[in-house]
């Protein structure tokens, strides 16, 4: 009589209907940027000064600026900036912010102690002033801004990163490596970051919303993207104006633009961080 093994049966959880919408929301907006040549009626810095905040008609979809710009020809283009920083000020802040979490975990003692004191002390000024204090000493424009937001994302990501390394250093494979002979750089490089690749992955993703506000807060003050961009904080910055005049559209397709794709990461990002956490 043959005995009878049960295998363990893996249920996979149904996507969220929210999460769903969001992450297809956000495929289209990824497609539209990629696309902007082709699907933009008008080149995005096309001035025609006869068409100055025109309403919604078949030639303007969504009317245009105090230029007569093209809204929807700049927020199209525009989607290619306001995507691409926020991932550059997230790899920043992921290369140093886990070199900074992982070491601090690793050596302990007075290492640990002088990376918590040195995060704690840049948590002591907010971001936005510490990035423009950076911006203030080199200057604005784009670049700038992702390296100081990047700068100033950092701590953010080392402390956890140390809190995730400080439980993974005390598993059994660190210190059979270690028997081996495998030196701390190899056994970091090769086991311990990849083994927390998951969940500070998922953590990056929840970040990228802020990320992208953080930008276009900046390019909206001014010390960001600068004319003739199409980045959708300085369109913003640059429609202030037309309110005044009774004109919303060249505030609100742009405003409209960043909300929607803040809250979108933000669905997307809790339940990607809760499921490669969970996974991890």
């Amino acid at each position: 009589m043959t005995a009878l093994t049960l295998t363990p049966v893996r249920i996979r959880t149904r996507r969220p209907v929210g999460v769903s919408i969001a992450a297809g929301f956000l495929a289209l907006v990824v497609l539209a940027a990629a696309l902007a040549p082709v699907l933009a009626p008008y080149a995005p810095d096309a001035i025609d000064l006869s068409a100055s905040l025109a309403g919604t008609s078949a030639d303007h979809l969504l009317g245009t600026d105090s230029s007569g710009q093209d809204l929807l020809s700049r927020v199209l283009y525009g989607a290619r900036s306001s995507l691409v920083a926020p991932l550059l000020l997230l790899a920043v802040a992921a290369l140093l912010g886990v070199t900074l979490g992982v070491l601090a975990a690793w050596r302990g003692g007075w290492v640990d102690a002088f990376v918590s004191r040195l995060t704690d002390v840049m948590y002591a000024f907010p971001g936005l002033l510490f990035t423009v204090l950076i911006i203030a000493v080199f200057g604005t424009g784009m670049t700038t801004s992702v390296l100081a937001l990047g700068l100033a994302y950092t701590p953010t990501v080392a402390k956890y990163t140390r809190s995730l390394a400080l439980s993974e250093t005390r598993k059994p494979y660190v210190d059979a490596y270690r028997v081996q002979g495998m030196g701390g750089v190899r056994i970091c490089a090769l086991h311990l970051v990849p083994n927390l690749g998951r969940a500070v992955v998922g953590y990056l993703v929840v970040l990228f919303g802020e990320a992208l506000m953080s930008l276009a807060t900046l390019s909206y003050l001014g010390f960001g993207a600068q004319p003739p961009s199409s980045d959708w904080g300085l369109m913003v910055q640059e429609g202030q104006a037309a309110v005044v005049q009774g004109a919303m559209l060249p505030a609100l397709v742009p405003g409209t633009a960043i909300a929607a794709v803040v809250v979108s990461f933000n669905v997307v990002g809790v339940w990607a961080a809760d499921r490669l956490g969970r996974e991890g």
